[in-house]
């Protein structure tokens, strides 16, 4: 039998090992270029397989409110800023009386972060604002994509 990578004729023991993807049997100098396939391999903590969590029924809502959701007003940026200039707040003033730094409240006014729901909540408390909206899941409608051709358009599913 020849080694799959020198080519010598292999004497005494050969070695399965993977290399790249390739399982080859190779000499015992080789052998140091691939990961041996005939070892066990011990699985990490990390890696072995969790028991799958038993999932708590969600409580039943009523029927009106399961197809509402809040969401982010689009322009949070200039409410903010609106609000903290309205209580004649320096942004220093308004990142201590939040607990939050100024370069924070900075970002947030000129709308180069979105705010963390913590955050958001301590800015509607402090300033008196609300910064969310309630909309309907229903009133997002499909009109506005392109309705050019797609691959579900072109191709058919075959079962055997």
């Amino acid at each position: 039998m020849q080694c799959e990578i020198c080519g010598t004729d292999i004497k005494g023991p050969s070695f399965k090992v993977s290399i790249d993807g390739s399982e080859l049997t190779v000499c015992g100098r080789c052998s140091q270029y691939g990961k041996n396939l005939e070892k066990r391999t011990p699985v990490s903590r990390k890696m072995a397989p969790v028991a799958p969590v038993a999932q708590s029924r969600k409580k039943s809502r009523s029927k009106g409110f399961e197809a509402f959701s809040d969401e982010l007003v689009d322009d949070y940026d200039s409410v903010i800023k609106e609000a903290r200039e309205k209580k004649q707040l320096t942004h220093d003033e308004l990142a201590y009386k939040v607990k939050e730094k100024s370069s924070l409240i900075k970002k947030l006014e000129r709308g180069d972060i979105v705010p963390e729901e913590e955050v958001r909540k301590k800015l509607e408390r402090e300033l008196d604002i609300k910064l969310t909206e309630r909309s309907r899941e229903d009133d997002w409608s499909g009109e506005r994509l392109n309705k050019g051709t797609t691959l579900g358009d072109i191709v058919t599913i075959k079962r055997k």
